[in-house]
């Protein structure tokens, strides 16, 4: 028994060569679709929870400014603080306003 070895044409090794190529360039790209896809989705968490944070950190100085702001804080700094007292009667000065 002899071994008969089949010949390949010219076009059979280009289009064999051509359909490796096409299956390992669609691979390839399948591989880093997933990849990306993935890294993607740890980057949107990772953003996700730094809004949350944020957003908390946005509650606690909206209520800090509340507290800052608030008249009976204001009232006690001026006068404890500065040392600010209420106007004598004749320390306030009214101005005749003219009605055209």
């Amino acid at each position: 028994m002899s071994m008969v070895r089949k010949k390949y044409s010219w076009k059979q090794l280009a289009l064999g060569a051509g359909l490796v190529v096409l299956f390992l360039g669609n691979l390839t790209f399948y591989i880093w679709y997933q990849s990306e896809s993935v890294r993607l989705g740890y980057r949107i968490h990772e953003l996700e929870m730094k809004v949350e944070k944020l957003k908390e950190e946005i509650k606690k100085l909206e209520t800090r400014k509340e507290a800052l702001l608030s008249l009976e804080r204001i009232d006690r700094v001026a006068r404890n603080e500065l040392q600010l007292q209420d106007p004598k009667p004749d320390q306030v000065i009214f101005e005749k306003q003219v009605v055209k």
